[in-house]
């Protein structure tokens, strides 16, 4: 059994994800984290249990620089799954002295705006909220290096698929990029397609589920 510290990831990250009780990666983070923290984009067939928010999560957050402007990237199709996954990230970076802010619909804008100006490293966003702080001014993607698609297929059956394009055409063209959905539609192949670079594929099984 593979440790968390043998995957790769900064001594400040493990020490969080032991407080948190996660002794040994699931099958999902044993393969993605040390692809992401060399650079290479993923694309994980896995559905909602299987310990994905840390795989695409932890090795974001090793290499993003605490201070900087908005490095890390993640597009989530609901507000939920935007809450859920930030809190995750919070618990995750304890130690690094990195801000995340999910952004989404349904929570007053200028309460998101106050929070950028103060300086926020990763995002964690739905489509449209997203797009809103970039027509305002407000959230700049120029200098993202990472981008996470979550639950791409639930994005395309919500009809978000023309927003993430958008979206991905105003962040740099050299960037790491992890696409995770449990199916894969022949529009999600596509995007993949034409945003990822060489990825990696993995389809995991029931029998690698956390529960």
């Amino acid at each position: 059994m593979v440790s968390f510290e043998e995957l790769g990831l900064n001594t400040s990250i493990v020490r969080a994800v032991k407080e948190i009780g996660m002794e040994n990666p699931f099958p999902i983070q044993e393969q993605c984290i040390p692809l992401i923290l060399k650079g290479k984009d993923v694309i994980g067939q896995a559905h909602t249990g299987t310990g994905k928010t840390a795989a695409f999560s932890l090795p974001l957050i090793n290499k993003i620089k605490s201070r900087g402007p908005i490095q890390g990237l993640i597009i989530v199709p609901t507000r939920e799954l935007a809450m859920q996954v930030n809190n995750e990230i919070r618990k995750f970076s304890k130690y690094m002295g990195i801000r995340s802010l999910a952004v989404y619909g349904g929570q007053g804008i200028n309460i998101q705006k106050e929070q950028l100006r103060r300086g926020v490293q990763i995002i964690v966003a739905t489509p449209g909220r997203l797009i809103d702080h970039v027509k305002h001014g407000t959230i700049q993607l120029e200098d993202v290096d990472f981008v996470v698609l979550d639950e791409a297929d639930r994005m395309l059956d919500m009809g978000f698929i023309e927003d993430i394009e958008f979206i991905l055409d105003l962040t740099p063209k050299q960037k790491v990029m992890s696409l995770f959905s449990a199916t894969m539609p022949p529009a999600i192949l596509r995007l993949a397609e034409n945003y990822l670079n060489d990825p990696k594929q993995f389809l995991l099984d029931a029998d690698d589920l956390s529960g």
